[in-house]
């Protein structure tokens, strides 16, 4: 996969210099976005589907501060896939390679009436393409 990249606009920072600590988050979102065109399931492709995703739990551990046009590099590696939960870890390093921030989220998948989908007998190559990444992204630690 590609890391993501993203460049801190001066908007996402505070009257310190530094990036406010809730642009993480939204950049979390921004490189799952990106992943999920990477592999093949854009967020359009799974609602065209009928499959929708929402966000049940994110945590976050803040390393080192970034400020005003910093490169950070955002990769995605996924941590679990049990029954309608998907776990996303997140890392982000700056163009030295320090990590300034690590984080997880949890996602469900929901059908149009807002029920939870069965991903592996409704969506067999989505859960098995999940499954494959985390098991070679294990495999790469």
């Amino acid at each position: 996969m590609i890391p993501y990249k993203h460049v801190v606009q001066y908007y996402e920072t505070d009257k310190m210099g530094i990036t406010h600590h809730s642009n993480y988050i939204r950049w979390m979102e921004e490189a799952r976005v990106d992943f999920l065109e990477q592999i093949g399931w854009s967020y359009k492709k799974m609602e065209a589907e009928g499959m929708f995703s929402a966000v049940t739990s994110i945590d976050c551990k803040y390393k080192a501060s970034t400020t005003f046009a910093d490169e950070i590099l955002i990769r995605i590696a996924v941590c679990e896939l049990r029954g309608a939960v998907l776990k996303l870890g997140y890392v982000m390093t700056d163009s030295d390679g320090k990590t300034v921030f690590e984080g997880h989220s949890e996602h469900c998948f929901l059908n149009q009436n807002n029920r939870l989908v069965r991903l592996k007998k409704q969506y067999p190559a989505f859960c098995e393409l999940m499954e494959s990444l985390a098991e070679q992204q294990a495999s790469d630690r």
